[in-house]
């Protein structure tokens, strides 16, 4: 990956043929400023080298830190959500909250990474449905 770091064109290629079809499904033109902003200041030398497998595949420091056996320690309330076209396979997020004593999972069928903005009655009917049955 930092191969292609270096390369100017990396981030030119990455937005239409990645970005836009997992973190955010919209034209990155029309990406929210706050999206943008946490894009422009992204830190690439710490990023890239602590990508997992759900990076594009990436293999970063944490490619093999595996946590999930301590999910059912967790004893707040949680809600896992899963999106279509995220990187992270929902089916996984669906089992990490199986996992989690009392957890609830929202699938964003139309969604991304960030399904609170491309799938957003879908994600806020479920976050708002989550916080009222607290």
């Amino acid at each position: 990956m930092a191969s292609h770091n270096q390369n100017p064109r990396y981030e030119e290629l990455l937005f239409p043929h990645f970005y836009s079809q997992h973190a955010l499904r919209l034209p990155p033109g029309q990406w929210p400023d706050p999206v943008l902003r946490a894009f422009g200041k992204l830190n690439k030398k710490i990023y890239i080298p602590m990508q997992g497998p759900s990076e594009m595949g990436a293999s970063g420091v944490l490619e093999n830190w595996d946590r999930s056996g301590d999910l059912k320690t967790i004893s707040v309330s949680a809600l896992v959500i899963g999106a279509h076209y995220d990187t992270m396979d929902p089916k996984h997020m669906e089992w990490m909250a199986e996992q989690i004593p009392g957890a609830k999972y929202l699938y964003c069928a139309k969604g991304s990474h960030l399904a609170m903005y491309d799938d957003q009655d879908t994600y806020f009917n479920g976050l708002i449905s989550f916080l009222q049955g607290l």
